[in-house]
């Protein structure tokens, strides 16, 4: 797809281009799309280059909170939060390397929120939904803005070209003709507002493959569109916002990244790290590669994973038959368990938990007692060995191949717990989040006895939300250089960087809403020096 006006071709003195803009803009997530779409109001014609057929990255998969601390639309919905509470909630969590990025996405979050919500087809909602960490200056009410819901006639001629949400992308289904939500009304929203600055242009089905360097700047993209290899001018910056190398399955192996490139939730073809490895290729630096926004996934009938979210019961076992981690715990920190790394953050926790399983019992009628994004039928999941039922917990334990008295012994434990409302060995049910999706009637509803039979244990994987480790960027999302100062013409966003946040993620939407903010820098430092 292609849009807006026509590029003017040029010529450089080292290289003959076949088009020219102000800004070309790789990827087309959150950040991509507000970092264009600032750039268009800024009057800088601008191109955003795609690598697959449709728009929205992963974003479109996402519920999509954006967590920007005392934002106008959250002050309404939550007036006794404050930038100075949310700066003593990062100063515990975030090292103070951090310092400098956590204070300008603090005095920055409001501004954008304000700069977008000025355009009418932009706007958000406040829901409530809980920081992460019990440290200093949080807020269980939460922090995060969503976007509102928009109608589908109102997205038009972006609407093939809008990636489905994960449940129909993975199934190669087209998304119902319903309200577009959740990720894909902000990837819709931003659409809107780029194309009607008159100053963006949109192109699917083309990967940049490098980047053009002339006395130590960054002038152009090389590029692939239909099978032919075009070179494109970016006469004031070119922004990366391609996404992480969570599909590269040799780059995860060279950077030790837990987890597989199979199991990652990303889009298929998608974030292969190509803009994060042509940036280390003209000496950009890199930092955090090996780590991700981690979650515990679920092998499906097909082979694939599914995201696991919103734990209501059950437990989660190692190959040891033992519990390793708090089960309602964000998904981040339970990922992380799964990792190998520690919830608070910590890359010394051990080694990954392989195998893994789910185990539940049938008090839901064998139902999952959680969320399966995308979900799958239990027969399908049974025949193809990814679901296994049992009528006793020995037999499960056999049947999975796990010790049967310290699986036993472990069903007993938690039983035990449940009854007294205590869980000693991780907790589950003394922090705020742990109860945010607690179904249980006993004395801590977030934990839930497995007394029930038949048993059932799910096949658990290490899955990801995308890496988190790429190029460093300084506070206006210029790329560094590894032995200091900056490419000159290069900027990045989201996860082709490495994210302030370090080993943590502090709260829900922090990824998108550090794409998006570290993309509208990039932008107004672009269109201030020009």
């Amino acid at each position: 797809m292609t849009t807006s006006q026509n590029p003017t071709d040029n010529t450089a003195t080292e290289q003959v281009w076949d088009e020219e803009y102000d800004v070309v803009v790789v990827g087309s997530g959150g950040g991509a799309l507000t970092a264009a779409y600032t750039a268009g109001v800024e009057g800088l014609r601008t191109l955003v280059l795609e690598k697959t057929p449709l728009f929205g990255g992963v974003t479109t998969y996402a519920g999509a909170a954006i967590w920007f601390p005392g934002n106008q639309i959250e002050m309404e919905g939550d007036p006794g939060d404050s930038i100075d509470l949310a700066r003593e909630y990062l100063s515990h969590l975030l090292d103070d390397s951090a310092k400098a990025h956590y204070e300008t996405y603090l005095e920055t979050g409001p501004t954008l929120v304000d700069f977008l919500t000025a355009h009418p087809d932009i706007s958000f909602t406040w829901n409530k939904f809980p920081d992460y960490f019990d440290r200093p200056g949080r807020r269980t009410g939460g922090r995060s803005i969503w976007p509102a819901p928009i109608e589908y006639e109102k997205v038009g001629e972006f609407l093939p070209f809008l990636r489905p949400a994960l449940v129909f992308d993975r199934a190669n289904e087209p998304h119902p003709e319903a309200p577009i939500t959740q990720g894909r009304a902000l990837i819709a929203s931003l659409l809107l507002a780029g194309r009607s600055t008159g100053n963006v242009t949109f192109r699917t089905e083309t990967p940049v493959m490098d980047l053009v360097v002339q006395d130590g700047r960054v002038i152009g993209v090389q590029a692939e569109h239909h099978g032919r290899s075009i070179h494109v001018r970016a006469t004031h910056g070119v922004v990366i916002a391609a996404g992480g190398y969570e599909s590269n399955a040799g780059l995860r192996t060279a950077t030790n990244t837990p987890g597989d490139a199979a199991w990652t939730m990303s889009p298929a073809g998608a974030n292969t790290g190509d803009l994060i490895t042509a940036g280390i290729r003209i000496g950009a630096a890199t930092e955090l590669m090996g780590d991700a926004w981690w979650n515990p996934g679920i092998e499906l009938s097909d082979g694939r994973p599914a995201v696991l979210v919103c734990i209501a019961g059950g437990i989660m076992i190692d190959g040891s038959g033992t519990r390793f981690c708090n089960e309602a715990s964000p998904y981040d920190q339970a990922g992380r368990r799964m990792a190998g790394n520690l919830a608070d953050g910590s890359t010394s926790g051990g080694t990954p938990r392989e195998p893994a399983w789910f185990v539940f019992d049938s008090r839901n009628g064998g139902k999952l007692p959680a969320i399966s994004l995308p979900g799958d039928a239990p027969e399908r999941c049974i025949a193809a060995g990814t679901l296994v039922r049992a009528d006793s917990v020995v037999e499960l334990s056999e049947k999975i191949g796990v010790p049967p008295q310290a699986l036993a012994d472990t069903v007993t434990r938690f039983n035990d717990a449940a009854s007294t409302g205590v869980d000693a060995d991780f907790h589950r049910g003394e922090d705020p989040y742990d109860l945010a999706f607690a179904a249980g009637t006993g004395p801590n509803p977030a934990l839930v006895p497995l007394d029930q039979g038949p048993y059932y244990a799910a096949r658990m994987v290490i899955a990801d939300l995308g890496t988190k480790g790429g190029l460093r960027i300084d506070t206006d999302g210029r790329v560094l250089k590894k032995n200091g100062g900056v490419l000159g013409g290069l900027y990045a966003c989201g996860n082709s960087t490495a994210s302030m946040t370090g080993h943590t993620y502090p709260g829900p939407g922090l990824p998108i809403g550090l794409s998006m903010l570290f993309g509208y820098r990039a932008v107004k430092h672009i269109a201030a020096a020009r």
